[in-house]
């Protein structure tokens, strides 16, 4: 196998002609697909070249009927626990699937409900919810890790469920909020249609028994029991840290990120990054960066090309920004979370909730001021302007926001944590981005579920809870991934550790 590449304008694909002549007369196949703007920006196609019978194309392992099989408990239904169920319908056990919210469509009118009046459904909501806080975000399947396991194993399978092909072969996949519903339920039906059982509106309360043998309890009465249970609960689930420590679990304080969502005019970032020659046609322009300051990193997170920003909280009196687009990621605005990293010696105490309860208070804090302004309006969001942030002035006058409940007037530089706001007024003049530092820019607050301030430790090799073998903590909730593709993968991982199929499954702790 040998790589050879080809480029052509943004507005036409490579010819075939080119192709063959590259590959010598060897079979090729795309493998991955980019956009390079570093000089007169192009697409950059990258493939692979094979002598014939050379090229093994990738297949995915077999469900099988599961329906009188011995059961696993999966506790939440987000990329995690998906992945993780449909894992075990390849090894021959049945998950039964527990979700505290609701199914993919239900939940929508509880987050229309949510931007509209501002009252939160603790239970339904653009965190909680069939799909996970992933299901109404850009879908970004970017990963840092290969190590964690099969990636493809991952993108063919969204694939196979509905999701475009080109996240096979894009260097920055993403499947999008308008997309990512259907994929999640076909997720779904896979998972029923073989014998596995979804249960919506059932919060888990209590967890007991020992390896082999587990009783789950959720709210409603209902208990569920299987041989083992996997703890995908997402990184907004506090109430489960809370069962845990209560049933005297181990629990660890872990860093997380916390900062702003950063709104920008969609034509600015593609004009920095394109250098001027975006065009109608054009992916959308994304940016990333990562700047250290004062011994912390302050980096760009979540980036969403011609999207919106929408209401997270998951609890009454608290107000939390996230950002999501569409697949063709055509609207106005561009936004990203610029956040701050937080580690445990930054807060604090020693409880392993110090950081959770941190968090908790700087979302309570920028809901009490805008309160203060305008008692209705639950979810209007404290907003300054950039260079107004940067200089400590309060803004006069708010531009457009994609934002739906609206925003009010506020002094971020004083409302964020100091040695949050320090940081970011130190870092945002000299991002390396052509016009970033503007005061056509809209800094709202907070972007603060960047990933969780728990860890449940589990066994490193075992992938089991220290404190309760047979649970097998997983995903972004339990400290141990951060976004779809690695919460994917290691709900794969638990999936076959809870299996036994797995053997040892060397563990490794994805940063936030």
């Amino acid at each position: 196998m040998r790589e050879f590449e080809i480029t052509c304008p943004l507005t036409r694909e490579p010819r075939l002609k080119e192709i063959e002549a590259k590959a010598g007369g060897q079979q090729w196949v795309l493998v991955k697909r980019s956009v390079d703007a570093r000089k007169e920006p192009v697409w950059r196609y990258r493939y692979e070249a094979y002598e014939p019978g050379e090229y093994q194309p990738y297949e995915l392992p077999e469900y099988q009927n599961v329906a009188s099989a011995e059961p696993v408990v999966v506790v939440g239904a987000g990329p995690a626990g998906m992945f993780a169920s449909l894992k075990l319908l390849t090894l021959g056990l049945k998950p039964i699937v527990l979700e505290r919210g609701k199914d993919v469509h239900a939940r929508k009118f509880d987050m229309a409900r949510l931007s509209q009046t501002g009252v939160v459904n603790p239970e339904s909501n653009y965190c909680y919810g069939e799909g996970g806080a992933g299901a109404f975000s850009d879908g970004k399947l970017y990963t840092r890790s290969s190590k964690r396991g099969d990636i493809r194993e991952v993108l063919q399978q969204l694939v196979n469920f509905g999701a475009s092909k080109d996240i096979l072969i894009d260097a920055h996949p993403h499947i999008g909020s308008d997309k990512l519903p259907v994929v999640v339920e076909n997720i779904r039906k896979c998972v029923l249609e073989h014998g596995g059982e979804y249960h919506f509106d059932s919060k888990v309360v209590a967890v007991e028994g020992s390896k082999g043998a587990f009783s789950v309890r959720c709210a409603d009465g209902a208990v569920y029991s299987g041989r083992a249970v996997i703890l995908a609960t997402g990184h907004s689930a506090r109430d489960i840290y809370e069962m845990l420590s209560g049933a005297g679990g181990a629990l660890e304080a872990k860093g997380f990120a916390l900062g702003v969502r950063v709104e920008h005019p969609q034509e600015k970032i593609n004009w920095a990054q394109y250098h001027g020659a975006w065009k109608p046609g054009v992916p959308a322009a994304e940016y990333s960066f990562v700047e250290q300051q004062d011994g912390r990193g302050v980096f760009s997170f979540c980036m969403c090309p011609g999207g919106i920003l929408v209401p997270s909280s998951t609890e009454p009196g608290t107000v939390v920004l996230n950002g999501m687009s569409n697949s063709a990621r055509s609207g106005k605005f561009a936004n990203a979370g610029v956040v701050v990293q937080v580690e445990p010696e930054d807060v604090p105490g020693t409880d392993a909730f110090r950081l959770m309860d941190w968090q908790r208070s700087v979302e309570r804090k920028m809901f009490e001021y805008c309160a203060a302004f305008n008692p209705s309006n639950y979810m209007a969001a404290p907003a300054q302007r950039m260079e107004d942030f940067v200089v400590g002035r309060l803004s006069k006058k708010m531009p457009e926001t994609s934002y739906h409940p609206g925003v009010i007037s506020a002094p971020l530089h004083e409302l964020l944590p100091p040695f949050v706001s320090d940081r970011l007024r130190k870092v945002f003049p000299r991002v390396k981005i052509r016009n970033y530092y503007t005061n056509a820019a809209l800094l709202l607050g907070v972007e603060s579920r960047t990933s969780s301030p728990v860890r449940i430790p589990r066994d490193p090799e075992t992938l089991e809870y220290v404190s309760m073998p047979g649970i097998y903590p997983c995903g972004e909730g339990a400290g141990y991934s951060g976004g779809i593709v690695s919460s994917a993968i290691d709900g794969i991982r638990c999936a076959e550790a809870a299996a036994g199929a797995g053997g040892q499954v060397a563990d490794t702790q994805q940063l936030p």
